[in-house]
């Protein structure tokens, strides 16, 4: 960008680095806001609402073909108000009209372009459009006019679209239960129809393209460990072994891209999103727990090591949001190779032996480059070299580390370093219990230190929540995941660090996310809160996508929080909660998974574990290491150096004390405990 840019518009003047990217377009464009808003009602012009993100690549390609075209632009700035919203920012935003572009098209997706009349009510959209007619979609100043003559000319027919839409999101936010019977058969049949969609060879689920389907493979954890089905297993091991081998997985620097664009998740779409490797690193987490497998340990630490490196302020706490797919204006440029580079800097022979197992070739696998995947497991790949795994292993490990020397030299992809509370909340579970389960104090550290952040600076003196922060400012109200999401990151730091002041905050902030987003009338919640801006809707989202609803992770917290503090009343509102999900979750369970996965908690006798004693002495590690190293998804945990001092607070502990002055640990279920033990073989049966 020139330190004299020929135009400058008012996004200059947000924290988003998405809206700056787009601050010296020539497009007249405003964030959404009073000012924005008031003049399209002021001047009956239609507003041209444009959504996207950082890392969108399509964005990027929309951005320069056609927003830095003065042509276009000028079109744009004559027949309409110009809106740029930043999705990550405002997903109220980004969820209301994503719906409508659906709706409209069938289809949705980034960048999304939708046109508004002054009352906010879509009448037409659609996704990215070129600049002139190609990809059998009609070009944007095409599209700019039509709309433009059709809101001056046909003014009757736009607001009967307009109020055709929002008819129809009007009835997809009226949810309401009907007092079904939930039972385990939903989750059978929700294994029935991951199943069913299964690819054996490749892994994961349909065709492409292939996003990782993290929530699912967690349900179908839970699933194996219900029910002993080794097909869920299978599904599941399969899944995670295609995916880590593939160049979906930086295979040098840790960390999954965002999705696959083929099948066999060799080619990824580049970016890396905080929330995907917050989720898979859970879930690799729980498939060694359950497996006791080391590729599984070894892939979930190196994801949260890559976030420890790249997506985390290690002066402040906050962990950032996402990194780019293009550098130097090309996609996936900073992640792919050149054999004459690799021979170079590893030498012949060791780059022959690299080079077959990571399929690095002269023509290339990724437009005459190589994207480093694994094709054959080390094991095999030693048999068939007929060498010793561990030294193939260790060729490997030292070409890793040379040739991630050298990426490191080249420009790296841009960084989204705004920090969001809901996104901040999933990593900290993960890091949590990333400490839980291989014991690496720095992901402790980094889980405390981002807690710590989220209630200092993006807390307002009410005690409500905001959403984002970047550049010295935090802004826009919280929502529905924001609360959820981070209270479910404080419970799992309780249960990392057994410091009450986590559990407190997320009592508290459990009860304003209640106060502000319960809907009394129906159940569930709404995605925004009692003092948010009227918007055209106020929707109820449950499905889970590419992160869990607010919904699910809210249920989430209330059945846990039930469990911790005693409060039966947390149990009724998930009961009445999935009563309103309950037709979504039939028709769409792959869209229903992390709420599959609380119904799994709900429907089972979870494991209540109170352990009485000292937390750094040796008697309690082994305790807690015999816990961590199981997979039992439907447990808590509870410690106190003295059981009286916090029952009041945390109720399990009534009546709980040490034997012999040794630590003690407590197992109940279906509130009723077993004899207490010291020994940890004998915890070992009471957890089976």
């Amino acid at each position: 960008m020139s330190d004299n840019p020929k135009h400058t518009n008012r996004l200059i003047n947000e924290t988003s680095p998405y809206l700056l990217q787009h601050a010296h377009n020539p497009v007249d464009w405003y964030p959404w806001g009073e000012e924005a808003l008031a003049l399209a009602k002021q001047q009956d012009k239609p507003i041209l609402l444009s959504i996207g993100y950082a890392a969108c690549h399509w964005c990027h390609v929309m951005e320069h073909e056609s927003f830095e075209n003065e042509q276009i632009a000028a079109v744009m700035n004559q027949h309409f108000v110009n809106i740029k919203v930043d999705r990550e920012e405002r997903p109220d935003l980004d969820e209301i009209y994503m719906n409508a572009v659906q709706l409209l098209t069938g289809q949705g997706g980034w960048p999304m372009t939708m046109f508004l009349t002054p009352e906010l009510k879509p009448f037409y959209g659609g996704t990215y459009f070129p600049p002139d007619n190609r990809y059998g979609r009609p070009g944007f100043p095409r599209v700019l006019l039509g709309v433009a003559e059709a809101y001056r000319e046909r003014p009757d027919a736009v607001a009967q679209q307009a109020d055709q839409i929002l008819t129809n999101l009007d009835r997809l936010s009226a949810m309401e239960g009907h007092g079904h019977q939930l039972t385990a058969e939903m989750l059978d049949r929700a294994y029935q129809d991951y199943r069913s969609r299964f690819d054996y060879h490749n892994g994961g689920f349909g065709e492409a393209p292939k996003f990782p389907p993290s929530m699912g493979l967690s349900l179908l954890l839970r699933h194996w460990h219900r029910t002993g089905n080794s097909n869920a297993l299978e599904t599941v091991e399969i899944t995670l072994k295609k995916m880590a081998y593939g160049g979906m997985y930086d295979q040098l620097g840790g960390g999954f891209h965002r999705y696959s664009v083929d099948e066999r998740w060799l080619v990824p779409h580049f970016e890396k999103m905080l929330y995907d490797n917050a989720l898979l690193s859970v879930t690799y987490l729980e498939a060694y727990q359950a497996t006791g497998k080391a590729f599984y340990r070894r892939i979930a630490a190196e994801t949260l090591d890559y976030v420890l490196a790249e997506m985390y302020d290690a002066e402040s706490g906050g962990f950032y949001s996402t990194q780019d797919a293009d550098s130097e204006g090309v996609e996936g440029k900073f992640f792919v190779w050149d054999l004459d580079e690799v021979e170079k800097h590893l030498g012949t022979e060791k780059a022959k032996i690299f080079c077959e197992y990571y399929d690095v070739t002269e023509h290339g696998n990724f437009e005459h480059k190589n994207i480093l995947h694994v094709q054959t497991p080390a094991d095999l790949f030693a048999r068939k070299l007929g060498m010793d795994v561990e030294e193939l292993e260790r060729i490997l490990a030292e070409g890793r580390e040379t040739l991630f020397a050298v990426r490191e030299q080249r420009i790296k992809p841009g960084l989204d370093d705004k920090i969001l509370t809901s996104w901040n909340g999933l990593m900290i579970r993960s890091m949590a219990m990333g400490y839980q389960i291989l014991g690496d104090e720095r992901y402790q550290e980094a889980a405390e230190k981002s807690a710590r952040f989220v209630l200092s600076e993006l807390s307002q003196d009410s005690g409500l929540l905001l959403r984002t922060h970047r550049a010295g400012k935090s802004h826009l109200n919280a929502y529905l995941e924001d609360y959820s999401y981070f209270v479910t990151g404080l419970i799992n730091l309780y249960e990392a660090t057994f410091e009450v002041e986590w559990l407190t905050e997320a009592e508290r902030l459990n009860q304003i996310m209640i106060e502000q987003f319960w809907d009394e009338a129906n159940g569930s919640f709404f995605f925004t809160s009692k003092n948010h801006e009227t918007l055209i809707v106020r929707s109820k989202p449950g499905y889970d996508g590419a992160t869990p609803s607010g919904v699910s992770m809210a249920l989430h917290n209330l059945l846990r929080l039930d469990r911790f503090l005693n409060r039966p009343d947390f149990r009724e509102k998930v009961e009445t909660t999935l009563d309103v999900y309950y037709r979504q979750i039939e028709h769409s369970p792959s869209g229903s998974a992390q709420m599959l996965c609380e119904l799994d908690f709900l429907l089972s006798t979870p494991k209540e574990i109170a352990i009485v004693g000292q937390r750094e002495s040796g008697d309690t590690k082994a305790a807690l290491g015999a816990i961590h190293s199981r997979f039992i998804p439907n447990k808590l945990v509870a410690l106190a150096s003295d059981g009286a001092a916090v029952s009041d607070f945390i109720p399990l502990f009534d009546g709980k004390t040490r034997v012999d002055g040794k630590t003690t640990i407590y197992v109940c279920e279906n509130y009723t405990c077993q004899a207490p033990t010291t020994d940890v073989e004998e915890l070992d049966k009471l957890l089976q």
